[in-house]
């Protein structure tokens, strides 16, 4: 796959997949097929082939007129002049033309720098439709905070860096297939640091560091109620994103009244003020709130109605969609308390490991070392395997979610397929391309 990012991009369209450019590979009949050969060798425009097609099924899908040939494809608007460039000596151009009607553009998120090592945590969900946000940034960051959040050790922390360390310089080397992993390693090793250091945990409760802000073991109803504080505080942001993306994909009509766009942020603000008026004693942010909330419902409940027809049967469904919605909210928001819960198993864990090896310690010193180490390594181990996993799953089904109504299609460009001498493994794994 083609470098995406060799221009220099500004802020604004790096919040987008790449630019897509609708363009027409022109030549002389008689030259098409060295054409193509630099397209194939490029490998930088999608063509209606299948991307590893032979070079004569390619050439026959050429349209021929007065003996010269044409073949439309999709191209990054970027790498249009550089196979303008190549293609010339050869007497091929390239013609950006008109997009189509009603077909969407192919998707492809950036993949120069650290971005392109973040992009695998969105692209294993699905395919960012062309005209949405990207949110790998967002998501990225998601995941480190509530993997350490859940993973909350400064020493165990310590030993994700050093397993960052490794993966970077894909040492040993029979994991330098994971190299792509060594970003996420890092910074799930720096959040487990500083939630450690603000529970006072070290490898257990050791107090080799200071409790900056609680003991989860202590105060399990405080670390709840953050956990539930950062959710409300990710579905936020996803839903600001959603209804970015619901206004892109079908204007403000689907951005007002979708449930994934401004009617559902309505409802999921209004209830939220609604709380917090009712638990601080103020009435009219109560008030407030539920006319928020009230006006979101109303917006929701008219976009289910456009959408089954209504009569009595559409308004059954709309009834039962709204209070669907309203019933997932609370749902998506609960969910996050497992951030609280995993940080809880994660400190008791680690306290049984410390009280025995203290107990151990004045008569059996040797069984207490080795009570700590394998207690931390099972800890480490295990909390960290259940830590990656949940935070994956909070980020697809409560945060991508809202984000993605929509499937997009991937970018897939033609290429030449290797010849016997060229196709071998490449040793960083399958998805980087092998270079001399």
């Amino acid at each position: 796959m083609p470098s995406s990012d060799r221009t220099r991009v500004t802020w604004r369209e790096a919040l987008w997949p790449v630019r897509m450019e609708r363009v027409a590979i022109t030549a002389p009949a008689a030259a098409m097929t060295d054409v193509l050969r630099q397209v194939g060798g490029a490998g930088a425009v999608e063509l209606s082939t299948a991307a590893d097609a032979p070079l004569e099924t390619v050439s026959r899908e050429a349209v021929v007129r007065d003996d010269v040939a044409a073949l439309a494809g999709w191209m990054p608007a970027t790498l249009v002049t550089g196979l303008s460039a190549r293609l010339a000596p050869h007497g091929g151009v390239v013609v950006p033309i008109s997009r189509p009607a009603g077909v969407e553009a192919p998707s492809l998120l950036r993949s120069a720098g650290l971005r392109g090592f973040l992009s695998p945590v969105v692209a294993t969900y699905g395919t960012v439709p062309y005209r949405d946000i990207d949110p790998t940034p967002l998501a990225a960051g998601a995941y480190m905070v509530m993997f350490g959040m859940m993973f909350g050790d400064a020493g165990h922390g310590a030993l994700l860096l050093v397993a960052a360390a490794g993966l970077w310089r894909r040492r040993p080397r029979r994991l330098a297939r994971f190299h792509r992993a060594w970003p996420f390693a890092l910074g799930a090793g720096l959040t487990s640091i500083v939630f450690g250091l603000l529970y006072g945990e070290c490898f257990g409760p050791t107090g080799v560091v200071p409790v900056l802000w609680l003991k989860p073991l202590a105060h399990p109803v405080q670390l709840l109620l953050a956990a539930l504080g950062v959710g409300a505080l990710l579905l936020g942001c996803a839903y600001a994103l959603a209804v970015v993306n619901r206004w892109r994909e079908g204007g403000w009509p689907v951005a007002l009244y979708s449930p994934a766009g401004i009617a559902g942020a309505a409802v999921f603000t209004g209830l939220g003020l609604a709380f917090a008026g009712w638990y601080a004693r103020l009435d009219l942010l109560g008030v407030a709130g539920g006319l928020v909330a009230a006006t979101g419902l109303a917006l929701a409940c008219a976009g289910f109605l456009a959408e089954a027809g209504g009569g009595a049967g559409g308004i059954a469904q709309a009834a039962v969609r709204l209070f669907d919605l309203v019933v997932r909210l609370g749902a998506n928001l609960v969910s996050f308390a497992r951030l609280a819960a995993f940080g809880l198993t994660h400190a008791a864990i680690g306290s049984i490991v410390w009280a025995g090896t203290t107990r151990l310690w004045t008569g059996h010193p040797v069984a207490a070392a080795m009570i700590f180490v394998a207690g931390n390594a099972l800890a480490f181990t295990i909390e960290g395997l259940v830590a990656a996993v949940q935070a994956l799953r909070l980020e697809y089904y409560e945060l991508f979610s809202r984000l993605f109504q929509a499937e997009g299609r991937p970018f897939r460009p033609w290429h030449l397929p290797p010849t016997s001498e060229e196709a071998r493994p490449c040793p960083s794994g399958p998805d980087e391309a092998c270079r001399p």
